[in-house]
């Protein structure tokens, strides 16, 4: 069953003025099945997962491309970088658009001599996982967030409700669609052959792990500390390897959609700001299953339970950026007086704050430190609060509650 994606409308668009159309994000978000959707039945579909066509590729590109002639989809081109140069060429002969449309399971900049290969001619977008917009079938009303009132207004339907219940069964089993959208399918098993498929196919070659076990303790450790300010050396502490190759497992983490990193918010006119990035992992079904949450109601009531939620509130609110081709202008704020707001949007020089809370019943007192951004010197904008409350009301003049709902 294919579920309509709201990347949709920006890639059939981008797909008209771009030779070469790159999909990136993490295995099993449904990169293929969303390109072969849109693809035409003249353009011709080759995987590097097969062992045969992957060997030609790296030992005979040019082979490779008289075989297969553009109109061309190729899955998972970070297999064979051999093919980058060739791809160029072909380009340069033809500046067609639509010629090549390729999926990577790690981000463009890490794909060997593509920057050199491909630039000028590729236009790179990213998917994630199910938005809850797409699981809903609502695609098309996923975009990207404003807390402004209008929007606000906009995204809460009368009657439309997300109970605590349902709403941590979905954090609980994630928004990969192979598990989103099939009930019947066994959350433990999928992570787990996730997590072993992951370490053997994509990390052991990138990361040049040695050590698988070290390896799985560090995505556990990583995982522990979604929402939270990044320390590598709590982190090397806990998988018992150095803090470099935490460090370099961590950008592969980040590389291949497993893991943000949001970066704090700089202004010139103050040097107190924070400048560690926060940790989130991309999928909140991934997180509680490495750090073995073993149903909705525990990780309800345990002690993660407020660090989920926000990285699940963040997940969304990146999908709708991500999915509408944006780029996100995520930041937070944190001082040294330990002042802190989760998220800061910034849009056209001004500044939207957002705070995230696991209540329903929001208050004046949390989004007391939205006070301290007159200091930036910019024009500050509504602001919201996103919170487990049942409607939208004024918590300010310029800020109100927000339900998850409506996101």
């Amino acid at each position: 069953m294919y579920l309509s994606r709201t990347l949709e409308a920006f890639v059939k668009t981008a797909a008209q003025h771009w030779p070469i159309l790159l999909i990136t994000g993490a295995r099993q978000v449904g990169k293929t099945t969303f390109l072969q959707h849109l693809s035409q039945e003249e353009r011709l579909y080759v995987t590097l997962d097969d062992p045969l066509v992957l060997s030609l590729a790296r030992q005979d590109p040019a082979l490779f491309l008289q075989r297969f002639p553009p109109p061309l989809f190729i899955d998972e081109i970070q297999y064979a970088p051999e093919l980058l140069p060739y791809l160029k060429m072909a380009v340069d002969r033809n500046r067609q658009p639509g010629l090549f449309w390729l999926t990577g399971s790690q981000q463009f900049h890490l794909m060997k001599g593509v920057s050199e290969s491909l630039a000028g001619r590729v236009g790179v977008v990213q998917l994630s996982g199910l938005s809850r917009r797409e699981w809903l079938r609502q695609s098309d009303e996923s975009r990207p967030f404003l807390p402004t009132p209008a929007e606000i207004r906009h995204r809460t339907s009368p009657g439309e409700k997300l109970g605590l219940k349902e709403l941590y069964r979905s954090i609980w089993r994630g928004a990969f669609p192979a598990i989103a959208l099939n009930d019947a399918m066994d959350r433990d098993l999928f992570y787990s052959s996730y997590v072993q498929t992951y370490l053997q196919r994509d990390i052991r070659d990138l990361a040049r792990v040695g050590d698988e076990l070290a390896f799985l303790r560090f995505l556990r450790a990583t995982a522990a500390r979604t929402g939270q300010l990044l320390n590598l050396t709590e982190l090397a502490r806990d998988a018992d390897v150095a803090p470099n190759t935490v460090k370099h497992w961590l950008s592969i983490l980040q590389a291949s959609g497993i893991a943000y990193l949001l970066e704090p918010y700089h202004a010139n006119v103050t040097k107190r700001l924070v400048k560690t990035p926060k940790l989130y992992l991309l999928d909140t079904g991934l997180c509680a299953y490495l750090t073995e949450w073993s149903s909705p109601e525990t990780l309800e009531a345990g002690a993660m339970s407020g660090a989920i939620l926000e990285t699940w509130i963040m997940t969304e609110l990146l999908k709708g950026y991500w999915h509408n081709g944006r780029r996100a202008p995520f930041y937070y704020y944190r001082d040294k007086d330990q002042k802190e707001i989760d998220l800061l949007i910034i849009q056209d020089g001004a500044a939207y704050p957002l705070e995230f809370k696991k209540t329903a019943s929001p208050g004046r007192n949390d989004v007391r430190h939205f006070q301290v951004l007159e200091r930036l010197r910019m024009p500050i904008g509504p602001g919201g609060l996103i919170c487990l409350a049942e409607q939208s009301l004024p918590l300010t003049p310029s800020i109100q509650s927000i339900p998850v709902a409506a996101l």
